[in-house]
Order: structure tokens, then C-alpha cells, then sequence
């Protein structure tokens, strides 16, 4: 099994970061604009990424504002059944995030494609808490 690992410090309180990414308006300023979302153990995130690409998330644990865990149940055939979690944490006055995207099958071409995403949008997600501005993907 392969693994993604982000680790990144967000000068904003955990609040701010945990309803970046557990509200519809959060998912939207930062991952992409074609989100729908409900923060509710159970329910299933849509996040669409123009006309070829969408994934499907159940949300499976909220434990505000330290964690959040999500399974992917549709979309591409590589990230279904992986596991996504945020683990947030305040030190001194910021927020530490610890992103993780579990249990791919292998480190594939799309893995790596995948990898360097999540960096860019785990950069977005700062940008959009610090600044009020992410760079989410826009169809």
C-alpha cells in the first residue's frame, strides 16, 4: 500500500481551518468550486473538477475542530476505497495540519499527479484561512 503525507502550519485558529474543510463554502474556496457538502457523519461529498473528473466522499468521523476522516466511494477507480484524513492540532496560537491520503493500491503515475495536487491544494487551504483567498480548481 502507498500513502500521501502533508504536513503544513496554518496561522489561523483550528475553527477557521476545520470549517474550511468541513463546510460547503470552505471545500469551495479551496478545493473546488464544484462542491457539495454537508458536515454530517455519513453523508456523501460530491466534489466535481470540470466534465471528466469527480470523487464521491463519505465522511466518516467529525470530532470538531481536531479531525475528520472521509473513504472515497466513487470517482476514480485508483481513490475509491482510500481513506483521506485532517488532523489539526493549535500550537502556539496556529493550527498544525496533518493530511493523509491512505491505502492507495500502488504508486502509480496518477499517485504521483495526485501527490503533487494535494500539495497545491493543502496550499490553497492556507492561503483561503490566512488571506480569505484560495486558488480552487474552477470548471
Amino acid at each position: 500500500m502507498a500513502n500521501i503525507r502533508h504536513n503544513l502550519t496554518i496561522s489561523t485558529p483550528l475553527e477557521q481551518v476545520y470549517d474550511a474543510i468541513t463546510s460547503e463554502n470552505g471545500l469551495r474556496g479551496w478545493w473546488t468550486n464544484e462542491a457539495t457538502a454537508k458536515p454530517e457523519v455519513g453523508h456523501i461529498n460530491h466534489f466535481r473538477f470540470g466534465d471528466d473528473y469527480f470523487n464521491k466522499m463519505k465522511i466518516l468521523k467529525l470530532n470538531s475542530p481536531n479531525e475528520v476522516r472521509w473513504e472515497c466511494v466513487d470517482g476514480d477507480r485508483e481513490w475509491i476505497g482510500t481513506h483521506l484524513s485532517f488532523e489539526l492540532e493549535e500550537k502556539e496560537g496556529n493550527t498544525f495540519l496533518k493530511f493523509s491520503h491512505l491505502n492507495w493500491a500502488e504508486e502509480t503515475e496518477f499517485y504521483g499527479f495526485c501527490n503533487h495536487h494535494w500539495g497545491r491544494f493543502l496550499d490553497s487551504l492556507k492561503s483561503l484561512c490566512e488571506t480569505g483567498e484560495g486558488k480552487p480548481f474552477i470548471g
